[in-house]
Parts: C-alpha cells; sequence; structure tokens
C-alpha cells in the first residue's frame, strides 16, 4: 500500500502537475483574450476584463461595423482553393516519385525539401512581380498560387513517405485487370492513404488560414483575408482591444473546429506518413 501511495505521488507530482501548468500556461493568452473579448468597451480600462457583466457587444460589433463575415468568406475561399490546388499536385506528384525511377529523383525531392528552408518573406518580392505581370494582384487566385508554394513541399514529402507504404503489387494487380495508370491511382491508391490525405489537406487549410504576410502584400481592398482585417483594427493611435481580441477569437474557431474534428484521421495519418517509407 506504501509504495502504491509513493507511487501515485508520484505520478501526481512529476506527471501530472507539470501537465497542468503547462495547459494553464499554453491556454492562458486565449483564455485572457476571450475574458477581454466580453468585456465592454466603456468598461475595459476602468475595470479590466470581467465576467461580470459579460457582453457579446464587441461580437455583434465585429460583423456589423467591421464587416468581419466578408472578410471569414474570404479566407475560406482562399484556404479552400489551396487545398484543392495543393492536394491535387502533392498526390500527383507523390505518387510519381513513389512509383517511378529517373534521373534526378531525389535531386528533386531535396529541392522539395530546401524550398522549405528559406522564410517566406525572402519570397514576396518576386510573387509581387510575377502577381503585378501577371495582373493578379488584389485577387483570390494570386493568395492560393502563393500559399500553395508554401504548403505544396512539405505535402509532397509527406505524402511520398505515406505512398511508399502502399505495396506497388496492388497497383500492378489493378492494371492487370484493366485498370491504366490513372485508374489505378484513383481506384485503388487514394483510398488506402485516405488518412494520410486528410491530415495533408488539414495541414494546407491551416496553412493558409493563417498565413499573414502573402495576404498583406497581395490582397488589398477587394481582397482581404481575416489575418489583415484583424490588424486594420489597431490603429495609429488607439488599439480597439475588444474588437481585436474578438477578431482573434473568431478567426481561431475554423481551424479549432476543423482540427477536433478529424484530430484521430489526421494524427494517425501524420504518423502513418512519417514512419512508412
Amino acid at each position: 500500500m506504501i509504495v502504491g501511495k509513493k507511487s501515485t505521488f508520484r505520478r501526481v507530482l512529476f506527471v501530472e502537475l507539470p501537465m497542468v501548468l503547462i495547459l494553464l500556461f499554453t491556454l492562458g493568452p486565449y483564455l485572457w483574450m476571450l475574458l477581454t473579448s466580453l468585456t465592454a468597451e466603456d468598461k475595459l480600462f476602468t475595470q479590466g476584463p470581467s465576467l461580470i457583466g459579460a457582453t457579446f457587444e464587441n461580437y455583434v460589433r465585429l460583423f456589423k461595423t467591421v464587416g468581419f463575415l466578408g472578410n471569414m468568406l474570404t479566407s475560406f475561399i482562399i484556404a479552400g482553393g489551396t487545398v484543392i490546388v495543393g492536394l491535387t499536385l502533392s498526390v500527383t506528384a507523390a505518387y510519381s516519385f513513389s512509383r517511378f525511377s529517373f534521373k534526378g529523383k531525389r535531386y528533386l525531392l531535396i529541392q522539395f525539401l530546401i524550398i522549405n528552408m528559406f522564410p517566406i518573406v525572402l519570397l514576396i518580392l518576386p510573387l509581387f512581380v510575377l502577381m503585378r505581370v501577371l495582373g493578379l494582384i488584389d485577387t483570390h487566385l494570386a493568395l492560393i498560387i502563393a500559399n500553395s508554394t508554401v504548403a505544396i513541399p512539405f505535402s509532397v514529402w509527406m505524402m511520398t513517405s505515406y505512398i511508399n507504404g502502399i505495396p506497388k503489387s496492388l497497383d500492378e494487380a489493378a492494371m492487370t485487370d484493366g485498370c491504366t495508370r490513372l485508374g489505378a491511382l484513383r481506384r485503388v491508391v487514394l483510398p488506402l492513404c485516405m488518412p494520410g490525405i486528410i491530415a495533408t489537406g488539414i495541414y494546407i487549410f491551416i496553412t493558409a488560414w493563417n498565413e499573414y504576410l502573402y495576404a498583406l502584400t497581395l490582397g488589398g481592398s477587394h481582397v482581404r483575408p481575416i489575418t489583415v482585417a484583424i490588424q486594420t483594427l489597431i490603429g495609429e493611435y488607439e488599439v480597439q482591444w475588444g474588437l481585436l481580441t474578438a477578431g482573434g477569437i473568431v478567426g481561431a474557431m475554423p481551424a479549432t473546429i476543423l482540427f477536433l474534428i478529424v484530430q484521430k484521421r489526421l494524427i494517425s495519418g501524420m504518423t502513418q506518413g512519417a514512419v512508412k517509407g
């Protein structure tokens, strides 16, 4: 009994208590944001954030006055478009790297990895010049293409590792039964690597949803995602903390809800894609 009590005490002291402290430290800023967003603007600087007299006034102003709903729709269009483009190119490229042997294959894979080593700020100027020449500045397509340049390299590596874990004999059996190479990919490979596709799609969506530098540079008055819209709430002489924190909470909700819905598939897909191949 004494040994059992010591074991329980050690687990609480060295495992559970540190985990609770880490959780509080991690969630603390978000809880403070939520508390601030529920506090009326006139009470924020006099009484400080408080649940006493909590109100949704900041959220109402956010959608009625600031027009945050339109910014969220813009972010959904950009993130959804990036997922479609990113997954289409990543899956097909990963299948080619996994199933075919060609000259420079290893070199090309390394190039995808090297791209992720460069900060986004180095790519902004070339992309801005390119989009201006093509007449795509302040359009959804410009931001979809720009976000794809960030999401695709890692996605190709992730999907290549996952497809490597699917036996090539399944493709060959499908083609023996009359499928084309594309048919084998669609009917055999894609269903088997669906967890990896979901994990990669969630990664691309979150990357595009949270992106700020491309949105600020390539967007404008017509295309303004939520990351840029939240930044406009910070004035030169005044910061509207109630609206700012409400915008942060609302902006984080879609990605958070999406992660909670597909959490099991996301973790299993990323884990299997990391260890296979």
